[in-house]
């Protein structure tokens, strides 16, 4: 009898850490889900931003058409990539920054040609426009470091012992997170 109770203790008690791994890692994807959201509503705000800054762009005469027309694109393919949070994959996650990225190059080249138009600068609704997207980039980079951050924890828990065989049992499979972009460590170099 005695062993009876000891058996039934230890299967009581593996049921139990099991249970509570289980719950750990669940509330963990739930969060990264989450949070993964946060980053998409972020980049949607931008996306919104573009057309009103087309808009009051294509109002200067003699503007670059094939600048607009490149950020146009560029919105068109960053907002047809659409991540479900339950497969970030790194191969996903890298397709995702990289259609991100070449909406960013496309905005940065916008700003940089918009130097050329004296107008341009001086209109009050590019100016409203200008700050809106430079706070939505920040709130991006906020986003985006939270993400990282909860995929970090979610990660350590699926990938740490016992909780790797749960994960495995379960489908709980590593996140794939935000990475810099190539050439992000190198300063940029400044000529006078």
């Amino acid at each position: 009898m005695k062993g009876l109770y000891i058996f039934l203790g230890i299967v009581l008690l593996l049921v139990l850490v099991g249970g509570c791994g289980y719950n750990g890692m669940n509330s963990s994807r739930v969060e990264v889900d989450h949070k993964w959201g946060d980053v998409q509503s972020q980049y949607q705000r931008r996306a919104d931003l573009i057309p009103n800054l087309v808009e009051v762009v294509k109002g200067v005469a003699n503007f670059e058409k094939t600048t607009l027309t490149d950020v146009i694109q560029a919105r068109a393919n960053a907002t047809a990539i659409k991540i479900d949070p339950k497969d970030l994959t790194p191969e996903k996650m890298q397709q995702f920054q990289a259609s991100q990225g070449q909406l960013s190059q496309a905005l940065g080249r916008l700003m940089v040609v918009s130097e050329q138009y004296p107008q341009l600068k001086a209109n009050e609704n590019f100016r409203d426009l200008q700050s809106q997207l430079e706070g939505t980039e920040n709130r991006i980079n906020v986003a985006r470091q939270g993400f990282n951050e909860v995929v970090t924890t979610y990660n350590v828990k699926v990938t740490s012992f016992p909780n790797n065989i749960l994960a495995g049992m379960f489908g709980f499979k590593e996140k794939a997170m935000f990475q810099a972009e190539a050439g992000a460590q190198s300063a940029p170099k400044v000529k006078f």
